[in-house]
């Protein structure tokens, strides 16, 4: 079992940047993928990016591609999501997932969450 906590989120002024870290518990946190998601009010959860077990595969939403970049530090059991750039279109809580086999963008396929972090980008 995963345990997940997301950190990092707040109040960021447009063209602004911020870093999410996930952190994980347990000595499987390698063997997982790690998906990135957000949720604005009245919408669904929507996938923002991935990144393989090892770091060398990612994948981006196209919504984020280019600005968002996800890393991982497998010693420190914690995954990255760096935000440069930010719009008010990007408010919403952050959550990281854990997931055993890379490639999935649904919410549904992912196995473990986090509990979120609000980011609010002013305009």
């Amino acid at each position: 079992q995963v345990q997940l906590e997301e950190s990092g989120g707040g109040l960021v002024q447009a063209g602004g940047s911020l870093r999410l870290s996930c952190a994980a518990s347990g000595r499987t946190f390698s063997s997982y993928a790690m998906g990135w998601f957000r949720q604005a009010p009245g919408k669904e959860r929507e996938f923002v990016g991935r990144i393989n077990w090892n770091g060398a595969l990612t994948y981006y939403a196209d919504s984020v591609k280019g600005r968002f970049t996800i890393s991982r530090d497998n010693a420190k059991n914690t995954v990255y999501l760096q935000m440069n750039s930010l719009k008010p279109e990007d408010t919403a809580v952050y959550y990281c997932a854990a997931v055993r086999t890379y490639g999935s963008l649904s919410p549904r396929s992912y196995d473990y969450w986090g509990q979120g972090t609000q980011v609010t980008v002013s305009s």
